[in-house]
Order: structure tokens, then C-alpha cells, then sequence
């Protein structure tokens, strides 16, 4: 990322970023029993996390939710069961920012994010 103060260059440097820095944006805080477990504030969201919708709309904050997908190119993540309706009367996935959501349950099926996350909680 650039080191501009200017919002319309933090904001053409977030737009135009590599995949693999958008992978550290689409980012969002542990559950306060998950931040202690694993000495850490915030992850990388990934399909099949459980997230708390905690910003946004009222009829989106219905409890707990896997997450459906991540999409890096929009820094959003769809989430299971949160649709809108269109003109037509079928529903839409609905993309929320990752700033909006807490991370409650990890999905720790992938050996190396599992690797990852002992050794946080080992301290190293």
C-alpha cells in the first residue's frame, strides 16, 4: 500500500492492489473467547467461518452465519441466508464489508491456517 495521506490515493492503492494484499484486507475481529485462545485481534476471513453481523442493517443482524464466499476483487464476503430482493421478486446475495462482521467461529479444516494459528498461541 502507499504511504499518501490523500484519501483519493489510499483509496486508488486499495482498488488497485494484488490479490494477495486484498487477501490481508478482507480482514475482521475475533470474538473476544477466540482473541484470548489465540493472542490475536484480527484474521483473514475464510469460506466456512461463522460470523456475527454487527453493523449494518437491522434485518441482517440475525445471529450467527457462515460465510458463503469471500470476494478479494470487491474486499466483500457473502454471507448465508443475507439476501435482497430484486425488481423481479428473486433474491440477491447481499456483499457486506468485512469491518461489519466478528469472527465466532474459525474454520480450521486447512493444515496450515491451523498451523498458523497454534503457533499465535504459542507466542512465537
Amino acid at each position: 500500500m502507499s504511504t499518501s495521506t490523500k484519501a483519493r490515493k489510499q483509496r486508488k492503492a486499495r482498488a488497485n492492489a494484488p490479490l494477495h494484499l486484498k487477501k490481508r484486507m478482507v480482514a475482521a475481529h475475533l470474538d473476544s473467547a477466540l482473541m484470548k485462545e489465540f493472542n490475536v485481534r484480527s484474521l483473514p476471513i475464510r469460506k466456512g467461518d461463522t460470523v456475527k453481523i454487527i453493523r449494518g442493517h437491522k434485518d441482517f443482524k440475525t445471529g450467527e452465519a457462515k460465510v458463503a464466499s469471500v470476494d478479494l476483487k470487491a474486499c466483500k464476503i457473502i454471507v448465508e441466508n443475507i439476501t435482497v430482493p430484486k425488481a423481479d421478486g428473486t433474491q440477491k446475495p447481499k456483499p457486506i464489508d468485512p469491518s461489519d462482521v466478528l469472527i465466532t467461529k474459525l474454520d480450521l479444516s486447512d493444515p496450515w491456517r491451523k498451523e498458523k494459528l497454534d503457533s499465535l498461541k504459542r507466542g512465537e
